[in-house]
């Protein structure tokens, strides 16, 4: 798998500078509750970049066919687990889905296992109050281009978490894609409304301009060839180069060209990108800060 272009700068957390995952082990295995979309996108990116299947258990009550499959993965769909305490837990399961799913892994709860949560809109103070303050929680917004060694994740965490268990996080999260520590909790629901859920509003440009294309005349095959190829490609290009987005859109725009003339419609003050994309991380945001209660 290919690693992502770009390379983001942490806070003055710790950097995963001398942990990888590794450190995991059948006798200190890494637990994954619940493996959805989100959670399989992120395992796969674990097991390419060095998480042994060996030191790995997966809880979930109904797997995709595909992790059975993994040669020494552990699979329990019972929905308990009986083996050594794990060095961390990640919390896969849906925000709405937690209050049922948690006592499967609370006795495991201390100072020695680390819960990392993926879960939209669920705080640390919820997690505190289902495991104790004395816990070391990690709350992530990761995403699905962490599935190809491309994801972007946010972190914070609560302050019984070590030095160590937040080198840990940063290495899993940093093993997929690029990580960056949030001064405050309050960024998250931001967060979630750009990163978190940004890989679907790009799915969608590619849906929106292929019917473009086609309306213009292009069959239906070549339409979504050219512009998936495209949005891949100006992707990586924004990734590589040092320059601005701005300016690249600057380089490529013509004076009186075709791409001004396009670009004229997409910049429209009222009705053009960014404005609906404000109300677009908007709307994703609010619906975060509800799920908080």
């Amino acid at each position: 798998m290919r690693r992502p272009l770009l390379t983001a700068s942490t806070s003055d957390q710790p950097a995963a500078t001398s942990t990888n995952l590794s450190v995991f082990t059948p006798e200190r295995p890494f637990l994954l509750l619940g493996c959805g979309k989100m959670g399989g996108a992120l395992l796969d990116g674990w097991l390419a970049h060095g998480l042994d299947s060996r030191s790995t258990v997966i809880l979930d009550p109904n797997p995709a066919d595909t992790l059975k499959e993994i040669e020494g993965l552990s699979l329990r769909t019972d929905g308990t687990y009986r083996g050594p305490p794990p060095r961390a837990v990640m919390l896969a399961v849906k925000p709405q889905m937690m209050d049922t799913a948690l006592p499967v892994v609370s006795t495991m709860a201390g100072k020695e296992t680390l819960y990392i949560s993926i879960a939209a809109g669920k705080p640390l103070a919820y997690f505190e109050g289902q495991f104790g303050v004395e816990t070391p929680i990690v709350r992530v917004m990761p995403n699905t281009p962490a599935a190809v060694g491309a994801g972007a994740s946010a972190l914070i965490a609560n302050a019984a978490c070590s030095s160590d268990d937040k080198a840990l996080a940063t290495a899993m999260t940093d093993s997929v894609g690029i990580s960056v520590w949030l001064d405050s909790e309050d960024q998250m629901d931001a967060v979630t409304g750009v990163s978190g859920s940004g890989p679907a509003y790009i799915f969608h440009m590619i849906e929106a301009l292929t019917a473009a294309a086609e309306a213009e005349g292009l069959a239906p095959e070549l339409a979504l060839a050219l512009a998936r190829q495209t949005v891949v490609g100006a992707a990586a290009l924004a990734g590589a180069s040092p320059e601005s987005a701005e300016t690249l859109r600057v380089n490529v725009t013509s004076p009186k060209g075709t791409t001004e003339a396009g670009l004229l419609e997409l910049m429209d003050d009222k009705n053009g990108l960014a404005s609906l994309m404000r109300k677009t991380v908007k709307a994703a945001a609010n619906r975060s800060r509800e799920l908080r209660s």
